[in-house]
């Protein structure tokens, strides 16, 4: 597929969260932001008002940029893994089951838990778990638990290297071409 379509595909995902989120937005800039933070023109600060909404949001929009890129530049994609209500990971590339988050910061028993079951199982059936996670500030002990459920972490630079490495893409800079900083 030609970089046009992947552009008007990606640029699409990202018209929809700029709409949504053109009502929440402030222009004040803080610490600690992100690509997909300038990209909306987003801070700490406003994040801070609503944390729960703009992890979700933010993650879903990671999620769904990952998806879309990988559908279109790998030949051996293939979607999630699913088993009843459970969802092991995201998509799958090659061997590679991918689970992508935009931060990890919870640390509570029954979301660790789940981490390394599903890295196990992963495993089980003969995958790489492959945690693709946007932001570093990470809880370290959902990372811990991560690690020892099998995922491979990829965080920050490191994701935006392993996106580039499987899809011939530079994700990274082609959402600082759409920053708003």
């Amino acid at each position: 597929m030609n970089s046009s379509l992947i552009d008007n595909s990606l640029e699409s995902i990202l018209e929809h969260y700029r709409k949504a989120f053109s009502v929440k937005a402030f222009d004040d800039k803080f610490l600690d932001e992100d690509d997909l933070m300038l990209v909306f023109g987003l801070t700490q600060e406003i994040k801070s008002q609503n944390k729960q909404y703009w992890g979700r949001e933010l993650g879903m929009c990671w999620q769904r940029i990952v998806i879309e890129l990988c559908k279109h530049k790998c030949s051996n994609f293939n979607d999630s893994i699913k088993e009843g209500s459970d969802e092991f990971c995201d998509l799958v590339v090659g061997n590679d089951a991918i689970d992508t988050k935009y931060r990890i910061g919870s640390g509570d028993s029954g979301t660790l838990k789940k981490f390394k079951q599903y890295g196990r199982e992963l495993q089980k059936r003969g995958y790489n778990p492959v945690l693709l996670i946007l932001r570093k500030d990470n809880l370290p002990s959902a990372i811990t638990a991560c690690k020892n459920g099998g995922w491979i972490i990829k965080s920050g630079d490191d994701a935006y290297e392993y996106v580039y490495k499987i899809t011939g893409f530079d994700l990274k800079l082609w959402l600082k071409m759409r920053s708003h900083k």
